[in-house]
């Protein structure tokens, strides 16, 4: 058995990865990988999130999800007061903006796919194995190469969750990336399971795929984003941290 690794990585999406009914609204996919040393989530990035939960809603059952964030759903209609709601995205922001993690992010954009590949190939298949080379390269630099690190997928259903580690086990078994599968590990869980990881990477993709699709538009948690996604010695994104695919 490998050693354990130090660190953990929550994997959620943003729009779906089928290529034939394509979202004109938001035609893109993104699969976005939020890492973090295990002493850090434990000790800051956890309690500040709970804190920030009892404060707001007086218990901890919660599940921050962006989409009834964003429309103000239950139990998330507290935040239609302007003032309840200006102060908890700014709690949430400050939060997001402070705690210790990095981002491997990948974008694809599904017409361009479409018209390059064909229908054969899977959005989802290929934004994941680009991601998880870049997943393993930041924690090779950590000095994690070889150490199990735990990767922890939003479940969709227990179909769809089989295929996932199919082709995530897939990936594993024929990259050409020497480590790569001895230091990853497959792990689902429900939204229900209120993690505080899959919840950061569920806030954080939405704002990738505008990013990309309206890049002049203001989008403020991509200031925040931008910070935290793997980057080159000389500060690059692109092609570290961030894969936008074709």
């Amino acid at each position: 058995m490998s050693e354990r690794s130090e660190y953990i990585v929550y994997v959620d999406e943003s729009g779906d990865h089928s290529l034939v009914d394509i979202n004109d609204q938001y035609p893109v996919f993104v699969l976005a990988f939020c890492i973090f040393k295990i002493t850090d989530y434990v000790t800051d990035v956890v309690p500040k999130i709970e804190q920030l939960k009892f404060d707001f809603f007086g218990h901890d059952m919660v599940v921050l999800h962006e989409r009834e964030l964003r429309k103000a759903q239950p139990p998330f209609d507290i935040l239609r007061d302007e003032t309840t709601r200006n102060s908890f995205h700014q709690r949430l922001s400050q939060i997001m903006a402070t705690s210790k993690y990095a981002v491997v992010a990948v974008a694809i954009r599904k017409n361009e796919f479409k018209r390059r590949v064909g229908t054969n190939a899977n959005p989802y298949s290929v934004a994941l194995e680009f991601g998880l080379e870049r997943v393993f390269m930041h924690l090779q630099g950590l000095g994690q190469s070889r150490r199990r690190t735990h990767l922890v997928f939003e479940s969709r259903g227990h179909a769809e969750d089989k295929d996932l580690e199919s082709e995530f086990q897939r990936i594993l078994t024929t990259t050409k990336m020497r480590g790569m599968p001895d230091s990853f590990a497959f792990k689902c869980a429900n939204k229900q399971a209120n993690s505080t990881g899959l919840q950061f990477a569920d806030m954080i993709a939405r704002p990738i795929g505008l990013k990309v699709l309206r890049p002049n538009q203001s989008n403020r948690a991509w200031s925040t984003i931008e910070t935290k996604m793997r980057k080159s010695t000389h500060g690059n994104i692109e092609g570290f941290g961030f894969k936008v695919y074709p």
